[in-house]
């Protein structure tokens, strides 16, 4: 029997408790229309903390978290274009039923019966793991295995919250929050033309997004400098909201674009809602949002920020992440010195 090393959510609580526990196991199989997948990286997405920590209710108990996954796949027990030897990206949706009014309106990531990596069903913080062919993603070129994780989750999240937005052209954005996705969604923004101020907590935060073109970076509550025309909070802090929408020009949106928020606090009419701001929400993504965002990243290469740990720290990884001291977006590395399980093995 061939093991592997994956990291499970034993206990959801702090992610200082122990709430991951490292373990050793038989390597997965490939259930029919699957590939197995060797994995080569894997992204650290703020959704792991919420299923680790406990804020997203438990669908799969113990279940191996990581939904930003790049890897080769090893073997496949699935008919199509993906073969073995071929890199592929996993991402959070990994199952729709194709059938509800949802889906067949081109809205799949409403689907009811909608199923989710490394919540649903084992991710990426493992040597290995499998996805639905139908639900693997190919990759663009020019990009190392750990600058291309991040834009399966971080990038494609980032990419539907911009458009939740309804940014006119040139116009102006406020970015709340400034960490793995936000990152990327302000490069798409300004390649579409958009001037973009960030609102985030941590300077060295608000140096990076100068750094990418921000025209300007200040705290997360602070005002910007001119009224906006769209806004995205990233951060998963209800408390930003008000602000935020205080922030808006006339017609203006704010896209929620985590899974998880607190509690917004009560909203005043005039001061928040009045003259047609209005707030959406960002649930998941379809593929094809996915496949749009990587045919992006592939015509313009994005600078991807990331800060790289080994698989054996992944609790690390995550304590960091909640703490706020990764820079761009945290990636595991598996140690595998190029074991490989071959098919039929």
């Amino acid at each position: 029997m061939v093991t592997m090393t994956a990291w499970r959510t034993w206990r959801p609580g702090s992610i200082h408790s122990g709430s991951l526990r490292r373990t050793s196991e038989p390597v997965p199989e490939p259930a029919a229309g699957e590939l197995l997948v060797r994995v080569l990286a894997c992204g650290v997405c703020r959704t792991d903390l919420h299923v680790a920590e406990g804020d997203l209710p438990v669908h799969r108990p113990r279940v191996v978290p990581g939904h930003e996954v790049v890897g080769e796949v090893v073997d496949t027990a699935a008919a199509g274009p993906i073969g073995i030897g071929d890199r592929v990206g996993i991402a959070w949706l990994r199952h729709t039923c194709g059938r509800c009014r949802y889906c067949l309106r081109d809205a799949e990531n409403l689907c009811p019966d909608s199923r989710y990596t490394g919540w649903d069903a084992d991710g990426g913080y493992a040597e290995y793991t499998t996805v639905p062919a139908d639900y693997a993603y190919s990759l663009p070129e020019g990009y190392p295995d750990a600058e291309l994780a991040p834009l399966l989750c971080a990038g494609i999240i980032g990419y539907r919250a911009l458009r939740r937005t309804q940014l006119p052209a040139g116009g102006r954005l406020g970015i709340y929050g400034f960490g793995a996705s936000a990152h990327l969604a302000i490069q798409v923004a300004l390649a579409q033309g958009a001037v973009v101020h960030v609102l985030t907590r941590s300077p060295a935060a608000q140096d990076l997004a100068l750094e990418l073109g921000a025209s300007s970076a200040a705290g997360a509550a602070d005002a910007p400098p001119e009224p906006l025309d769209g806004a995205i909070l990233f951060a998963p802090a209800g408390e930003l909201v008000p602000p935020a929408l205080a922030a808006l020009d006339r017609g203006g949106t704010l896209a929620l674009a985590g899974i998880h928020l607190t509690d917004i606090p009560v909203l005043d009419y005039q001061r928040h809602l009045f003259y047609e701001r209005q707030v959406r929400s960002v649930t998941a993504n379809t593929r094809q949002d996915g496949r749009e965002f990587l045919d992006i990243a592939g015509r313009h290469h994005l600078a991807v920020t990331t800060s790289e740990y080994s698989l054996e720290h992944a609790d690390r990884a995550l304590a960091d992440l909640a703490a706020d001291r990764v820079r761009g977006a945290a990636v595991l590395r598996p140690t595998t010195s190029g074991r490989t399980i071959l098919a039929g093995a």
